[in-house]
């Protein structure tokens, strides 16, 4: 009896242990042998320019292609085979190139005429772009290019004008004569004459020697006085120098027959700059340039929006702001004599008087 008992007590943990194993067998090894199958992500169908679609040109299903993105990558710009209506028969703001992902900014409503350069589109609504001349000096030495932000500085020269006449001070004068001794029951008149081109107006003042009456008058003409201020600032460049012409001029027969002959197009040396600026701005920018005033754009960080409160350029704020002080008149002075401040010739701006080996 105590055997029998013991067999199936060995056969019962035999058991056990057979089914222990085959647990672990079909729940851990079994599942890492076998290779894992990754799920297919759900993908939509999105639309792109099937070719090239110029300009202006209507959106048709012949111009169109759709590829499959995952449909966590779909946004609202994006145009679904679902939202085929709202493309097909709209209009391409600006040129679009084969294989672009079309989306809601690209196109507008086709009853409504496109038109105007595509660079047109670059400038935000409300605003507008204006050119100004400009050189290497006002352009930051040309560091001012196509999308740049700059601050806008203007420079002003100003006179005194008599308010009557609008004419520069000080006037001229002539001499005028009296009336002649009028007859016996006339009234008498007055007369009136130029006499040669007239004198410059001056002042009369008391000599201090002599106590004795002088009359003044100014040795040159009217020194106008120069101020300079920022008058706008973080102003988008839309394009230095001139935009493109809708066609180029046509190439000679000689010259398409002997490519290698044609000379290199020249380096054309921008002098206009068009700045993306609010309306008033604009008004203010074309006064000023047929005013005849200085412009000078200085360059800035793009990612730079500070606004900073600038005062304007005189002779009193330098002096004042700077602490500069007015020479005192000396009984020496400098040799020789400088009259007017100009800078030194560079370098490289300095033809060589001997060649390297001598």
């Amino acid at each position: 009896m105590r055997r029998g008992r013991i067999f199936i007590f060995l056969a019962l943990i035999l058991i056990i242990g057979l089914a222990v194993v085959a647990f672990v067998f079909r729940q851990i090894l079994l599942p890492s042998a076998q290779p894992d199958t990754p799920q297919q992500a759900a993908t939509v169908k999105i639309y792109i320019a099937g070719q090239n679609i110029p300009q202006g040109e209507p959106i048709t299903d012949d111009v169109l292609s759709t590829i499959d993105i995952p449909q966590g990558s779909v946004v609202s710009v994006m145009f679904t085979v679902d939202q085929r209506d709202e493309l097909v028969n709209k209009t391409a703001r600006y040129p679009i190139d084969q294989g672009v992902v079309i989306t809601r900014s690209m196109v507008s409503d086709g009853s409504v005429a496109a038109g105007g350069p595509e660079w047109a589109s670059k400038i935000p609504q409300g605003m507008t772009a204006i050119s100004i001349p400009t050189s290497r000096l006002e352009s930051a030495a040309f560091g001012v290019r196509d999308g740049a932000h700059v601050d806008v500085s203007a420079c002003f020269l100003f006179v005194d004008i008599d308010p009557s006449f609008q004419t520069e001070l000080p006037n001229r004068v002539s001499g005028l004569i009296g009336p002649d001794v009028a007859a016996e029951g006339e009234a008498p008149g007055i007369t009136l004459s130029v006499t040669g081109d007239g004198g410059v107006q001056g002042r009369t003042e008391v000599e201090t020697a002599f106590q004795q009456g002088i009359y003044v008058i100014p040795s040159e003409g009217q020194r106008p006085r120069l101020v300079c201020q920022m008058i706008l600032q973080n102003v988008a460049v839309l394009k230095l120098g001139s935009f493109d012409l809708p066609q180029a001029q046509p190439v000679a027969e000689t010259e398409q027959q002997n490519p290698e002959a044609q000379a290199p197009p020249p380096v054309e040396i921008p002098d206009i700059a068009t700045l993306i600026v609010t309306p008033q701005d604009s008004v203010t920018l074309s006064y000023l340039v047929y005013g005849g005033a200085k412009i000078t754009m200085s360059l800035r960080n793009v990612l730079d929006d500070s606004r900073v409160a600038t005062e304007a350029a005189t002779l009193q704020f330098l002096l004042s702001q700077y602490n500069i002080p007015v020479p005192a008149k000396l009984p020496y002075a400098m040799q020789p004599r400088v009259d007017n401040l100009s800078y030194p010739p560079l370098q490289s701006e300095t033809a060589p008087t001997t060649s390297p080996t001598e």
